[in-house]
Order: structure tokens, then sequence, then C-alpha cells
């Protein structure tokens, strides 16, 4: 007999898988670790309430105007003779506390910003300078970095701050002086693996400038490190800023910041008014968490052999 049995239709080939993109690859590996999220957010939470702090604080703490000596020392939740309620309390000058830390904020975060701009600009210059040339430039640079790295930060801001004065430009001179060297030696590290691969070799073959294969084709390759560099950077700079700040020699005081305000209330711990110092100590301490949450996972990602 003739087997009259269907034959079953050929099953249609599998589409081929997208290609996932780098970026899009990161955020789903970020987003696996709830602590980084967390501290991502929080990172986000502070720079919007720090640089929308002149329309949503209760008052400008620093406008001398809108300050009554009647409300100094006020604790947390108390209400003002003219009926405003301080939710983190008052130091001994009237000044909102909420608004103080607000404002401190914005200054901490901008000097710890720019800084960082600044410093990456001239340790990449210098990483890149010292990887691609070698010989004299690299010893050269690479002596400069090891001499600067051999000192503590924070003895090297002071004796720059001693020579320039206070000042929040001050501050971020002598920030860049200090961590334009831990660029430059992350950014020359992965330059020199990246040198010697065949796309380097390619583009030394069609005649590129030396700047072109540089900055167009050897940096991109060497910005995953530097990522992951510049996000501890940004903590240790708050922190740096703040420190300076509570020594007396970091911003003036009529620029606020985190560290001028723990500073501003630390005579009046042992007198009970614990808040002047507490809180502004608490949004410093949350902000440098959350930057290094977020900076412990993409350093995680960007090194597989981290990874738990």
């Amino acid at each position: 007999m003739t087997d009259t049995t269907p034959t079953p239709a050929p099953l249609p080939a599998p589409a081929p898988a997208r290609a996932q993109s780098p970026l899009l690859r990161i955020a789903r590996n970020f987003a696996e670790d709830r602590l980084a999220v967390l501290g991502l957010l929080l990172f986000l939470a502070v720079v919007v309430l720090a640089f929308a702090a002149p329309w949503i604080a209760p008052q400008n703490p620093y406008d001398l105007a809108q300050l009554d000596i009647m409300d100094g020392g006020l604790p947390p939740g108390e209400a003002s003779f003219s009926g405003m309620t301080y939710w983190l309390g008052t130091d001994q000058q009237g000044r909102d506390m909420l608004s103080a830390i607000l404002y401190g904020l914005r200054i901490s975060l901008v000097v710890a910003l720019v800084s960082l701009a600044c410093a990456i600009t001239i340790g990449v210059v210098a990483g890149m300078a010292a990887a691609w040339f070698g010989g004299r430039v690299d010893s050269l640079i690479m002596r400069v970095v090891d001499l600067q790295l051999s000192f503590p930060s924070i003895l090297v801001a002071l004796i720059l701050l001693a020579l320039f004065g206070r000042g929040v430009d001050k501050v971020i001179i002598a920030l860049v002086i200090v961590q334009w060297a831990y660029y430059a030696r992350t950014v020359r590290s992965s330059a020199i693996v990246e040198r010697r691969k065949d796309y380097i070799e390619a583009a030394r073959c069609l005649a590129l400038s030396h700047r072109r294969i540089m900055f167009r084709h050897l940096l991109p390759n060497c910005v995953p490190p530097l990522i992951v560099v510049a996000t501890v950077q940004i903590a240790q700079a708050i922190a740096l800023e703040a420190t300076l700040s509570f020594l007396g020699v970091g911003v003036p005081i009529t620029e606020p910041s985190l560290g001028l305000l723990i500073a501003n209330g630390y005579d009046y711990l042992l007198s009970g008014r614990y808040w002047v110092s507490v809180f502004p100590g608490i949004a410093l301490l949350i902000t440098i968490v959350a930057i290094n949450l977020v900076g412990d996972r993409l350093r995680d990602i960007f090194n597989p052999r981290l990874q738990k």
C-alpha cells in the first residue's frame, strides 16, 4: 500500500538574533543590582534638589534680609515667630538647615563636576601622549605622575590652598592638580594594550595623523576604565572639598558647602544642637555612598572577572 501520510511542512528558520547595543547591555547589567539602581536614583535626586535649590528651598540662607536672629537655634520641626516651620531646625544665625543643605550640595557638586571635567581633559591628553609616543615622553609624564601619587591627596590640596588662598576657583584648581594623575595612569595603561591591536596598525597603514588615531580610534576603547575611575573620583572630590572646607581652607564662608555647614555646627554638638552638624553630615554621607554604589557596579560590569 502507498503511504498517504502527509509530510509535515518544514519549520521556518529562526530569525537571526539582533545584536544588542553596548549601551543597552550595560544598562541591563546595571539594572540587575538593586543597590546600584538605588544609588543612581539617590544621586540623581541629590543633583536635582541641589540645582533646583533657588526655587524649592524655603529661604536663601545667605540672604541677610531673610534671616531673623530670633529664630536661631530652633530644633527640628519647630515653628518660628513668623509661623514658618523649620523641618531640620536652624543654626545659631537663624538659617534654615534644609535650605542651607540644598545650597551647600549645589556648591559641592559644582566643585566636584567642574574639577572632574578639567582633570579628565588633562589626564586623557597626558596619558594618550605617554602611551602613543613612548620613550622620553612616556618616562617624563609617568615620573611626574608617580611623584604626585606618592603624596596623600589631602596634603597636596592643603599646600596648594595655602599658596592660592580660599575660594571656589582655588579649590577647583587644587582638585584638578590632585586628580589628573589618576586619569593619566588609567588612560596610559589601557592605551598601551590597545595600540598593539590590528585596527591601530590598519590606521597607521592608511597614513592617518597621530591626533586622529589617538582620539578617534584609540581613545574610545579606553573609555570603560575611565568611566569607573571618574565615578570613584567624583565621590573623592566631594569628600575632599568637604574636608578642606571643614578645616577652613576651602570655599569662603559666603559660599556655603557641606563641609562648612558641618564645621559651623561642630562647636554646638556638646550643647545639644546636634542638627546643625548631623543633618549636613547625613546629606554628605548619602551623596558619597550613592556615588560609590554606582561606581562599584560599573567596575563589575567593565571587568567581568570581578562579577560575582
